[in-house]
């Protein structure tokens, strides 16, 4: 069961690596293009939720994620035991929701640098890290794993009437 706290453990250390290297390396609103014109490194810093929402807001980012942090470890040890698709999920989103804490706690704002642009549809991905893509990636898992539970449970019903 504590196996899958190395999977937010190893979020974190990718998550904060990253951005390090970021930090260290590239001046704030600098631009490197990896695939032109869909992928790059773009230094960004976020004082806000996701996409710069409730900017400057950082008493409510730390409430919200000791909050959220607190829930997943609850459902992690409570509701997760023995399903190991919904402990990998909750891991993935604690990972992500530590990572960017840390960032709001040491930095007072979030190191983003992940530049995605689709250019089929002309649309410029608002700027991310990797714990905004484990946090988005940890609610998809839930997201399968509670519908998964959802089909077990009506299956289960069925075969007992």
């Amino acid at each position: 069961m504590y196996i899958f706290y190395l999977v937010a453990i190893a979020i974190v250390a990718i998550d904060q690596w990253t951005k390090w290297l970021v930090v260290k390396n590239m001046e704030l609103g600098e631009q490197i293009v990896l695939i032109d014109p869909t992928f790059g490194l773009l230094s960004h810093r976020n004082r806000g939720a996701a996409w710069g929402m409730l900017e400057g807001q950082m008493w409510l980012f730390t409430i919200v994620t000791v909050i959220v942090i607190i829930g997943i470890l609850y459902y992690f040890h409570k509701e997760a035991k023995g399903k190991p698709l919904f402990q990998l999920s909750l891991m993935v989103l604690l990972g992500g929701a530590i990572g960017n804490f840390i960032d709001r706690l040491v930095r007072g704002e979030v190191v983003d640098f992940v530049d995605v642009l689709i250019p089929v549809i002309n649309y410029d991905f608002p700027i991310f890290n990797v714990a905004d893509a484990a946090l988005s990636i940890g609610v998809v898992m839930l997201i399968i794993v509670l519908i998964l539970e959802e089909k077990a449970e009506k299956a289960a019903k069925r075969k007992g009437e």
